[in-house]
């Protein structure tokens, strides 16, 4: 998979993707997660990308004409699945769209910032608008990080354990159930007996029987969804 980013803050999203899983997805070839100076395509000598909005009102917005530039480059080379905006206006993030998002060969993130971008180009380009919840940042990137690391996981082949992201929280709208490790006992408080039975069969339905019990607790509004 290819990801592009168009951003004006690049050094943002450096460091998340030069680590952890989404640097083992690189060096795999399995994720590839290009980030794109937008100023590169601003206008005059001083690359501006933003500018007053009409009918007055606080705050920049992202001009048009360099965002534009910036993605007919992207697509005279790439075909993308999707073009997305981050926007707090945008529909919110779940595991769901992440799992469909990851079976994309090739998208085109667009990180917003100041009070927005130019509707014309959300009209004439954006074909997903997303949201990582009800509140602001100051810029799209963080937004895109957390797009692109919850997408970047489930390719096949990313985690040493194919398996894992399978038994995550949300998959099949569930929460996921308790998990303990070594030592078997701490403080006076024991692992489940079931976990060091062996009796695999006994086990999922264990895990399972937690999780609806764990969703009915902290989230009931998955269970509503069915």
């Amino acid at each position: 998979m290819r990801i592009d980013i168009i951003t004006v803050m690049p050094e943002l999203l450096e460091s998340p993707f030069r680590h952890s899983i989404l640097r083992r997805a690189n060096e795999k070839g399995l994720l590839e997660v290009h980030l794109h100076q937008l100023k590169d395509f601003g206008l005059g000598k001083h690359k501006q990308v933003d500018d007053y909005q009409y009918g007055g009102g606080a705050g920049l917005v992202m001009m048009i004409e360099p965002m534009s530039a910036c993605i007919e480059f992207l697509k005279s080379n790439h075909t993308y699945d999707e073009i997305i905006y981050m926007t707090p206006d945008g529909t919110t993030l779940n595991q769901s769209t992440a799992n469909e998002l990851s079976l994309s060969e090739n998208l085109l993130i667009i990180c917003g910032h100041y009070k927005g971008i130019d509707e014309r180009i959300r009209d004439k380009y954006i074909t997903r608008e997303i949201s990582i919840g009800d509140y602001v940042l100051s810029g799209g990137e963080l937004a895109a990080a957390v797009l692109v690391d919850s997408i970047g996981r489930l390719i096949p082949g990313v985690l040493n354990d194919g398996t894992s992201a399978l038994t995550d929280s949300f998959q099949d709208d569930l929460l996921a159930p308790p998990v303990y490790t070594r030592p078997s006992e701490f403080d006076g408080m024991k692992v489940p007996d079931i976990l060091l039975s062996g009796n695999d069969g006994k086990i999922e339905e264990w895990r399972y029987q937690k999780a609806i019990e764990r969703t009915k607790k902290r989230r009931p509004d998955l269970l509503n969804r069915n």
